[in-house]
């Protein structure tokens, strides 16, 4: 699977700041990351703490907390991952499904999550 970036607007909780990033497609990361000086930048504070493990098996502990995020026409809050102030930002799993996008990466864009089959009540 390639990968590609799209355009990601960040903003506290209230909605009166955004910030946009170019950020990676990665739909094996569970989370969005974003370096914490941007976060911190916008008024966003972390809430919690949670162990993590990376793609070279290591195990790291980072911030976590909840931003409003626009993604392709969508806004929605997402939780996020307070990455290292140098991190490339990534747009992960959990917000691909909050958005209800999935990554067409032979096109290299988002496009919205086809319809989910339900059983009827």
């Amino acid at each position: 699977m390639g990968t590609f970036t799209a355009t990601l607007e960040v903003g506290n909780l209230n909605g009166a700041e955004f910030a946009s990033v170019e950020a990676l497609v990665d739909t094996g990361s569970t989370y969005t990351v974003l370096g914490s000086d941007l976060l911190e930048t916008l008024g966003i504070q972390p809430t919690e703490r949670r162990k993590f493990q990376l793609g070279d098996d290591s195990f790291v502990e980072y911030n976590m907390g909840e931003a409003r995020l626009r993604l392709e026409g969508t806004e929605h809050t997402n939780p996020i991952v307070f990455g290292p102030p140098d991190v490339s930002p990534l747009i992960g799993a959990v917000t691909l499904q909050i958005s209800g996008l999935v990554a067409d990466s032979v096109n290299e864009r988002l496009v919205p999550m086809p319809p989910i089959r339900a059983r009827p009540f």
